[in-house]
């Protein structure tokens, strides 16, 4: 602690609402909070007796406090999240899992792209979603495209079709690239595929019946057929998916704290049907309680807009209405209508329960993968005579062309399996071409000097070679001060087959070889052939990039400005390659007499 002196700031605070941030010594933001009561909400971190041993430490980091009087409960909660999203603060509840999951999106577009998409919302056009994991998505996707004939190419494909693809020939897509289809037709498919993904079932129903009934009526059986077999196959779709919930449109939320594990379970209930199912495991650092926990995660996910573009008009949430007020007006004054339920009778009560019975379920999964891994890496400390199990293994792997580009690849596997997070490429620079030894005590220098500033080493280092590799990773760790690191290598002998791989510690004279069948042995293997994957794909990429930049560059009259106009036109070298030379022309900046040069150059043609 500094000289801050807590009670005189404690007795000037006042009673209005407001934004609250703690400071550590070196200025480091710790935590921001909201206060319906800022004195009230101040002083509870500093009493006597009744915090836990998280809020005990943060307390003890905390060198300054600043506030910021708000008008209203409503503007103190937007203030909080603005600066949670900026700052991102240790000891605050975070929503990491906004980027990770997947979202259907119907590009803006005259003919709409149906695309599966991760990341961060930035094209324009509608997005449904999240979705659970990948395997949802594509199977929603599957379901539009057989249903409703939508296009699921890029617009650079869809741009250059001169006739139609396999997905037309396969009753996949409608074509409209080649004009199959009317714009307005088209429109009329995607309103439906709308409805679909809003869970809007009857209403969809009805219409493709309506749709039927008409074409029999203009004797268009063919176009009538077709809407009956549509209109078969959604039935289906609804009789797998369906729980019957009337025609709710509702978020059920409940979090849970089991097993020293946290799970924020979320329940999406769209036109009556159960539509996704998501399991959240928020980190606690100041350790809030349970209740604390969900009311700060759903304050986070609705007004970070990552609820998807269907938003409830009912919130079940087993949490006094006073503290969700703030999040009610706030969207309130966005335009969404949202009001709460507590799920104390009825099917709301029931959906609690089912909300429940998924955080337990969603636990146990995480627990079982995070035991078996455990289990491994305790059978890892086994075989190499280690006292514990190491918290977490990373593997390095040196990858290059013909001892040219040399890349260095970083796997890191710890309690919960693979770590993908923790993934790493060093491209090696500085080294003499084909130098694997100085390659890998370049890139592992490197990676080690950062994770001793951060003082995050893993528990063992795993390199992909033999002794001579493993020697000069330990001169490496020597020379940083940290030679109680553990270091082992793992080499194939002479046979080059798996399983008869040797292990080489740091110093020892002679490797061991330890039984093919030993479970620490074969997650030894498993990890180094993650490494030399992950090396191989990451220099292939940089390969295919190097190589379309080098074809471009070498294109005549062609300089930075006109290689961007040639790239925004047709997307990618692949599209200029198949495209007609008269497309050339169109693009700004290019002469008749240059995109005859260019369309020879990409087709080796002698130039004239």
């Amino acid at each position: 602690m500094t000289d801050f002196d807590i009670p005189g700031f404690l007795r000037s605070l006042t009673q209005r609402a407001g934004v609250y941030r703690m400071y550590a010594d070196d200025e480091e933001l710790l935590y921001v909070g909201k206060a319906k009561n800022l004195k009230n909400r101040v002083s509870s971190y500093f009493r006597a007796r009744g915090l836990n041993t998280k809020t005990v430490a943060l307390v003890a980091r905390i060198a300054k406090i600043e506030v910021t009087v708000t008008g209203s409960e409503a503007e103190a909660l937007l203030l909080e999240q603005t600066l949670i999203k900026k700052h991102r603060p240790q000891y605050n509840i975070l929503l990491k899992d906004d980027k990770s999951y997947p979202y259907l999106h119907l590009s803006d577009h005259a003919y709409p792209l149906l695309a599966y998409r991760r990341g961060k919302r930035r094209r324009s056009g509608q997005y449904f979603g999240p979705y659970p994991n990948g395997a949802a998505v594509k199977e929603a996707q599957n379901y539009l495209q057989r249903l409703f004939l939508l296009r699921n190419c890029e617009d650079s494909y869809f741009n250059h079709r001169s006739r139609p693809c396999l997905q037309y020939e396969i009753k996949r897509c409608s074509a409209p690239c080649v004009g199959m289809v009317t714009q307005d037709e088209y429109a009329r498919d995607i309103q439906r595929a709308r409805m679909f993904l809003e869970g809007k079932s009857l209403e969809l129903v009805k219409d493709l019946q309506a749709a039927m009934a008409e074409a029999a009526e203009d004797l268009q059986f063919e176009k009538a057929a077709e809407y009956r077999d549509r209109v078969d196959l959604l039935r289906r779709i609804q009789e797998k998916q369906s729980v019957d919930s009337g025609d709710a449109n509702a978020d059920v939320w409940v979090a849970l704290d089991w097993q020293s594990m946290l799970c924020v379970q979320r329940l999406t209930f769209r036109g009556g049907r159960l539509t996704n199912s998501q399991s959240f495991f928020p980190e606690n650092p100041a350790g809030d309680d349970v209740e604390e926990v969900l009311v700060s995660y759903l304050e986070q996910f609705y007004i970070g807009e990552y609820g998807g573009e269907s938003p409830p008009e009912t919130l079940v949430v087993d949490v006094d209405g006073d503290r969700f007020a703030p999040l009610i007006s706030v969207l309130q004054q966005r335009g969404q209508r949202l009001r709460h339920q507590r799920g104390v009778r009825g099917e709301s009560r029931q959906w609690l329960a089912m909300a429940g019975e998924n955080a337990r379920a969603g636990i146990q999964g995480r627990l079982s993968g995070h035991q078996a891994a455990s289990g491994k890496l305790a059978r890892v400390a086994d075989l190499l005579g280690m006292s514990e199990a190491p918290g977490r293994i990373e593997c390095f792997d040196i990858s290059h062309s013909q001892g040219e580009e040399a890349y260095a690849s970083c796997v890191v596997y710890g309690g919960e399996g693979l770590d993908k997070s923790r993934y790493r490429r060093f491209s090696v620079r500085h080294v003499t071409a084909g130098d694997d030894y100085a390659a890998l005590e370049d890139s592992v220098r490197r990676h080690l000097t950062k994770m001793q500033e951060k003082q995050d080493l893993p528990g063992l280092l795993l390199i992909d070679g033999g002794k001579g590799q493993v020697s000069r990773v330990a001169q490496v760790t020597e020379e940083l001060g940290i030679p109680h690191l553990e270091i082992w290598g793992i080499s194939k002998g002479t046979t080059r087959k798996s399983g008869w791989e040797f292990l080489w510690r740091a110093g020892a004279d002679r490797p061991v070889t330890p039984d093919a069948h030993d479970e620490g042995f074969r997650l030894l293997q498993f990890v180094r052939d993650e490494a030399h994957r992950f090396a191989i794909t990451g220099h292939r990429k940089a390969r295919a990039k190097k190589r379309g930049q080098s074809d471009l560059e070498a294109l005549p009259g062609v300089g930075p400005k006109r290689r961007r106009e040639l790239l925004l036109h047709f997307g990618s070298l692949r599209n200029m390659r198949g495209a007609p030379r008269e497309e050339f022309e169109k693009v700004p900046g290019i002469s008749k007499s240059l995109a005859a040069k260019i369309f020879a150059t990409l087709h080796g043609e002698e130039q004239e």
